[in-house]
């Protein structure tokens, strides 16, 4: 596919205004992720203005429950007729693997293809020694993605959203079909920000990448659509 669809641009803005307002500053851009902030705050309707568009949409909202919580969480998101919704692989083997199954079953329900569900490895914000000192995980941070990722393939979930850093290890073991979707992307001429565990664009495609998610590299540029061009040329 064209290096430009492998690009998800966070809509990180308070209001479904100033979503669209981004949106139509970026016509090019064709796959866009919706997180929390933006979800509270304007609810279903932004998903309805994307796919209005024709945008392929990654509903972030990090789900984390009990078993029968997440169940009802991904059945209802499934029938939004988004591409992407995660969640974290720290709702166990049993909560993943009802999500999965209530997802599908929704979107069947609803004749509409099922969004591919997959599991937050490890946040990255967050550093190998919070991961010990803060989190009291005994497992280097590498090994702790990938046992993160194995889970939820164990538990039939489509893929993973880990750093770029574990990408190569997670594409490996987990193989060709397992969809990787990596934050904490930045080209050279970016700040990396809150993203403790980085790479640039080219770097984590050639590791394994199917995904990359680029938010205030883009977004945060005096000329969005000139930066997201000039990622997409540096990428070809």
């Amino acid at each position: 596919m064209p290096v430009s669809d492998c690009i998800i641009v966070p809509l990180d803005v308070a209001s479904e205004a100033e979503a669209i307002a981004l949106i139509e500053k970026l016509p090019h851009v064709t796959f866009w992720k919706v997180g929390l902030e933006l979800f509270v705050s304007s609810g279903a309707s932004i998903l309805t203005s994307l796919k209005e568009r024709q945008k392929r949409i990654f509903l972030d909202l990090k789900f984390h429950d009990i078993p029968n919580t997440i169940a009802g969480a991904c059945a209802a998101a499934a029938r939004y007729g988004v591409d992407l919704v995660t969640i974290h692989a720290t709702c166990g083997k049993e909560g993943l693997h009802h999500a999965q199954t209530a997802m599908q079953a929704s979107a069947d329900q609803a004749g509409l293809p099922a969004p591919k569900l997959i599991a937050i490895t490890l946040l990255t914000s967050i550093s190998s020694r919070s991961l010990a000192f803060e989190l009291k995980i005994p497992l280097e941070l590498p090994e702790y993605a990938l046992h993160m990722a194995l889970l939820a393939q164990e538990s039939g979930l489509s893929g993973a959203v880990c750093s770029p850093q574990e990408v190569a290890q997670l594409r490996q073991s987990c193989g060709n079909d397992f969809t990787l979707v990596c934050p904490g992307v930045r080209p050279t001429w970016a700040e990396a920000g809150d993203q403790k565990r980085v790479m640039t664009p080219a770097a984590a495609l050639k590791a394994g990448a199917n995904y990359l998610v680029i938010g205030r590299p883009i977004t945060a540029a005096d000329d969005p659509a000139r930066a997201f061009d000039r990622i997409c040329e540096e990428l070809s």
